[in-house]
């Protein structure tokens, strides 16, 4: 790099500039940060201010839209994010349900068809595929009055495995995905649409060629594979038609799965790639375990552009994405199973949910975590380019003010930070970070000089404005600091805030939110809402049956000035164990449709409901065993409600006539946003939405 001379003062003796560490959690509001991408590569954001995104994708025209969890489908046009949203829905945005997927007809830039896949708001609540069309005088918006329903899926019970991602494939023909709504056994039955993936005509009539339409009868003939858990994301390879199709996986595995017409990937019975085969299903292309804090898999894009703008050996690779881990690597999708590894491409992402790959060469992200979208592209000689202008700030006195920028071009870059126009002595980092700041910083203007071998460039300036104003304080009441839960409870909360400028703040200055905490992952469960000071939700009885869970109900009160505080309270659940056992001991149960082996000690939470099942008959010790009974009195399945005391299960068994035993189950062991996922699950909510 060239040296350069220029002036230089010291920063008011109060300076401290930092380079900002990636967050491992979500945070609210949390800003977009560069990624780290491999040499001669560069992150940058394209826009921000996405409320809880779960999907998006590219239109022909290059407009990306984002779908947003609560209802919202957004547009970024020229990299600007427009005020006006394509399309508002009305939606059931529990959990890991919303607005969670969206695609573009093929002939789109003649019939305008954009179509979505959403959880409806009115009772009885369920998921629903719709298409609209846009508006010929404003593509930006929807022409009102255009909705034409293609599918409605089953009513739903937990609020989690709602799948939602929606293709196209070379054949014309529209693909949904579904999860399972956390009933394993939905995946198997050609009875529902639960667990699978759908293949419609663009007018939701049902193909004939699909492989169960002449077995299944109704909607369901739309089933075209199944023996899924929560098939958040897939995507298909230009070129080939190839399919890959990501599942979320539960405590162990995360798949990737090769779509093929009347596949069965076995879930619930297997998970990963072990004992697929013997079982008679579709073993996974790909899949990898939860070390390393992964979570869900929630995103997948083949790098096949007409147009590449990366190096050509990464044409061709299949990109996804972990929610939990907060990263994106690649396979090549021809490598056998066997040896299939894949390769780091970015980490430090705040929660990823979808990939694209731009007719540009780029390949473009999701950032639930930082409400982003993001672009990665190949910059080997080129000269700085400002991505991310920083911000104004207004902050009180003596809080802290941070400023931020992100630049493309070749690496390494460097930063040289001004204030006034005037360099900053050690402000070398892409954030600076102003502590403690006076009145007499007020209007201080902030910018950053962008330099690399080939070029420099200067950010626009940013003002500091420093407010009198101090920031509110907020304070939950309810639930108390000990409180816990049962599934099935409603849980109430309710809180107070106080301004010194402003007094007692009204309900109107309250935003509440509640996540679904999982391990070491999040799943968003309530969006934020505004304009009250107390509130409610109902805790599910189905859904994630982990034990290490809770709920964060977070409170955000916003004084007359602006400034705001959060606090938070969260509630633990009450446990018990159970117990499964049969007589004799030792003999096949399952639990959730996947199979366990007795005695077995289960921990849940209290309330929460469970399936408990029997493999009959079975071989052991040399003799034949036939069901006769539980010891509750119910059927051979049947669900259960956690009880508050320990409790033991046993299931009879009766010597029966020698006959050949079924292939033992091999136990599928994965737990839930993410995106919603969640989370991590996150909804992959997750994410999650951890998407999970």
């Amino acid at each position: 790099m060239t040296a350069r001379s220029r002036g230089s003062v010291p920063w008011f003796a109060r300076a401290l500039v930092s380079l900002l560490a990636c967050a491992g959690a979500m945070s609210i509001g949390a800003p977009a940060r560069a990624a780290t991408v491999p040499a001669g590569f560069t992150d940058s954001t394209v826009a921000s201010g996405l409320a809880s995104p779960t999907a998006m994708e590219i239109a022909p025209d290059g407009r990306i839209f984002v779908s947003q969890q609560g209802g919202a489908l957004r547009v970024i046009k020229n990299g600007v994010l427009l005020a006006t949203p394509f399309l508002s829905l009305s939606v059931n945005s529990t959990g890991e349900r919303g607005l969670l997927g969206v695609a573009f007809d093929p002939a789109f830039a003649s019939n305008r068809y954009v179509y979505v896949y959403y959880t409806t708001s009115a009772a009885p609540i369920h998921n629903r595929v719709s298409r609209f069309t846009a508006s010929a005088a404003n593509p930006d918006v929807v022409q009102a009055g255009t909705e034409l329903v293609l599918l409605e899926l089953e009513n739903l019970s937990a609020t989690n495995h709602n799948g939602g991602a929606l293709h196209f494939g070379a054949d014309g023909k529209l693909y949904v995905a579904a999860g399972e709504n956390a009933v394993g056994s939905n995946s198997q039955s050609l009875g529902n649409l639960l667990g699978k993936i759908m293949r419609l005509n663009t007018d939701g009539t049902i193909p004939t060629d699909n492989p169960f339409y002449a077995t299944a009868t109704g909607k369901n003939r739309s089933i075209w594979a199944r023996g899924l858990r929560n098939p958040f994301t897939f995507a298909f390879q230009p070129g080939t038609g190839r399919m890959f199709i990501n599942d979320v996986g539960q405590s162990t595995w995360e798949e990737i799965n090769l779509g093929v017409a009347g596949a069965n990937y076995g879930w619930p019975t297997v998970e990963g790639p072990t004992n697929c085969a013997s079982g008679g299903f579709t073993c996974p292309v790909y899949s990898y375990d939860h070390s390393g804090g992964s979570c869900a898999i929630t995103g997948g894009a083949f790098y096949n552009p007409a147009a590449p703008g990366f190096p050509s050996s990464y044409t061709g690779k299949y990109f996804f994405a972990e929610y939990c881990g907060n990263w994106i690597k690649f396979i090549d999708p021809d490598a056998p199973p066997a040896t299939n590894a894949a390769s780091v491409f970015a980490t430090g992402i705040s929660s990823p949910v979808d990939l694209r790959v731009g007719a540009d060469g780029s390949l473009y992200y999701l950032a639930r975590g930082a409400g982003s979208v993001g672009r990665i592209q190949y910059t080997a000689g080129q000269a700085p380019a400002i991505t991310q202008q920083p911000a104004n700030q207004t902050v009180p006195v003596g809080a802290s003010a941070t400023f931020t920028v992100s630049a493309s071009g070749s690496a390494p870059l460097a930063y040289q930070w001004q204030v006034n126009h005037a360099d900053i002595s050690g402000a070398n980092a892409a954030s600076l970070t102003v502590p403690n700041v006076q009145p007499g910083d007020n209007g201080a203007q902030f910018r950053c000089e962008v330099l690399n071998d080939f070029g420099a460039v200067f950010s626009n300036d940013a003002t500091l404005a420093v407010t009198t104003n101090t920031a509110p304080v907020g304070n939950i009441g309810w639930p108390a600091l000990d409180a816990h839960y049962n599934a099935g409870q409603t849980v109430t909360y309710s809180a107070s805030a106080t301004d010194a400028q402003d007094g007692t703040l009204p309900a109107s200055a309250f935003t509440w939110q509640v996540d679904f905490h999982h391990a070491a992952h999040m799943h968003p469960f309530l969006q934020p809402v505004s304009g009250a000071t107390t509130g409610s939700f109902v805790v599910p009885v189905t859904g994630e049956t982990a034990s290490d869970v809770w709920y964060r109900i977070i409170l955000t009160v916003r004084d007359a000035g602006g400034l705001t505080h959060t606090s938070y309270r969260d509630i633990l659940p009450n446990l018990s164990t159970f117990t499964l056992a049969s007589n004799p001991s030792g003999l096949l149960l399952t639990l959730d449709g996947q199979p366990v082996t007795t005695p077995k000690r289960v921990t849940s939470v209290v309330g929460m409901q469970r399936t408990l099942g029997v493999a009959t008959p079975q071989d052991s010790g040399g003799s034949s065993w036939r069901f006769t009974g539980w010891s509750d009195g119910g059927a051979a399945t049947h669900a259960i409600a956690t009880r508050a005391q320990n409790t033991v299960y046993t299931a009879i068994f009766s010597n029966a006539p020698a006959a050949a035993a079924p292939t033992p189950a091999a136990t599928r062991a994965k737990t839930a946003i993410r995106p919603g996922k969640a989370a991590p699950a996150a909804l992959r909510g997750k994410p999650d939405t951890r998407i999970d």
